[in-house]
């Protein structure tokens, strides 16, 4: 198979390193890609969000296969062109992507779908806004409606710290994506990522992980887009499973069909658990970052043929083989991160690490010149290992981090801190 996916990060690069494990994939192209990938696979220059542009690059590189791993191009209605013209593809359509790309819509299918999840109220002006939290008080999270790259979440402890969110949001800081609000409960609990492939019909969980969202340790400062995950995550045991499936996936996938946008792809369901009850915090309609390296790490060369009988609507004769493994990602980002930071540092150190199926260097934000890695992005590598145990893979993680020299990069040291204690 000749296979083409969508992206430049760390997520891209664990689903071209899975893809390529597989014997399946003769030939596999990355666009944009980045430093890391390029070292693993063909990178290609081109609109990844104009599904014109894209449906014209697979038909001239006879692809057979193209996963979509951001969320831009999803919503952006690229899966869309593709099928149109007969290509098989990884990824929902634009109508289904409003699960990701707009909040107030996937509060609205929710409702209808009696899914369990944070009472809210959605807003397209200031004052509105601020009233509604004068009236439910703090702590809160405001959200800015559309997609804003997994920064647009702020948690408010205080009344005056979510009117400063709303005003942030409002005033363009989130650019189109804050021009509408929407204000949600304070859930309280331990939150965890599920991850289900759909094909319109067929539900089929691939595996669960818990994302580290707040920049410092002991989950503090303010929120990135993740700063490290594990996997599995030990508060999603097979009751709590069965709960989020049958109380919120499956009602929401019924919904979603019953409104004429049938989901096609993965589903990351962030969840918040408290006393064994789940409830929906989000839908994100790819996999996560970082969560998607710690499962493709776990998976290896099964994840395409998941992807592949996902594109191809034969989830129902799928099925997932797991080891009785553990896996861990560090994010190691620029100093700054997740505010202002500095692009165009050397990072020193990686051509020592050991790559293999038990020790990663995955790529986030690296572009190669003149034979240096150059740090390009706020989260720029993500160091990931598996293990028998959660601390093995987290001990080797941490080992992958140590060998790295950029005195410009900063990571936390306590993933995985929940389940380990």
């Amino acid at each position: 198979m000749n296979i083409l996916i969508l992206g430049s990060g760390g997520r891209e690069h664990a689903l071209a390193w899975a893809t390529l494990q597989n014997p399946k994939c003769d030939k596999l192209i990355v666009a944009p890609g980045n430093a890391g990938i390029a070292q693993i696979a063909e990178c290609a220059q081109f609109d990844i969000d104009d599904g014109g542009t894209v449906a014209e690059f697979v038909s001239e590189n006879a692809i057979d296969l193209v996963i979509i791993g951001p969320e831009a191009p999803l919503a952006n209605g690229v899966a869309d062109r593709l099928r149109e013209a007969g290509v098989s593809v990884f990824g929902p359509s634009a109508a289904a992507a409003k699960l990701e790309a707009s909040k107030s819509f996937t509060k609205e299918i929710c409702d209808a779908a009696k899914a369990p999840t944070a009472a809210y109220g959605h807003f397209t002006d200031a004052d509105a806004a601020k009233a509604h939290v004068h009236q439910t008080g703090a702590p809160t999270v405001v959200k800015a409606d559309g997609l804003a790259a997994g920064k647009g979440v702020i948690i408010a402890e205080t009344v005056e710290e979510a009117e400063a969110a709303i005003d942030d949001m409002f005033s363009g800081s989130f650019g189109a994506a804050g021009a509408e609000v929407v204000i949600e409960e304070f859930m309280t609990g331990e939150e965890a990522s599920f991850f289900v492939l759909v094909d319109g019909d067929t539900c089929l969980p691939i595996g669960t992980a818990q994302d580290h969202k707040r920049v410092g340790e002991g989950d503090t400062g303010p929120n990135t887009g993740g700063m490290g995950a594990y996997s599995p995550a030990p508060i999603m045991d097979d009751a709590v499973t069965q709960k989020a499936l049958d109380e919120i996936v499956r009602p929401t996938m019924a919904e979603m069909t019953r409104r004429g946008a049938p989901y096609q792809g993965v589903l990351y369901v962030g969840l918040m658990i408290e006393n064994g009850q789940p409830r929906l915090v989000e839908y994100n309609v790819r996999f996560g970052d970082p969560e998607c390296q710690v499962l493709m790490l776990r998976l290896g060369a099964q994840a395409l043929d998941l992807m592949q009988a996902c594109a191809e609507g034969r989830l129902e004769e799928a099925q997932v083989t797991w080891a009785d493994d553990h896996a861990v990602t560090v994010v190691m980002a620029a100093n700054g991160y997740p505010g202002p930071y500095q692009k165009g540092s050397r990072i020193n150190g990686l051509d020592a690490l050991a790559n293999d199926s038990t020790n990663m260097m995955f790529h986030a934000g690296t572009a190669s010149e003149a034979g240096q890695i150059l740090a390009t992005g706020g989260r720029v590598l993500n160091a990931t290992a598996r293990g028998a145990t959660l601390q093995e893979a987290r001990d080797r993680a941490y080992a992958l981090v140590d060998g790295v020299d950029w005195p410009d990069g900063f990571v936390r040291r306590d993933i995985g801190w929940r389940a380990l204690g």
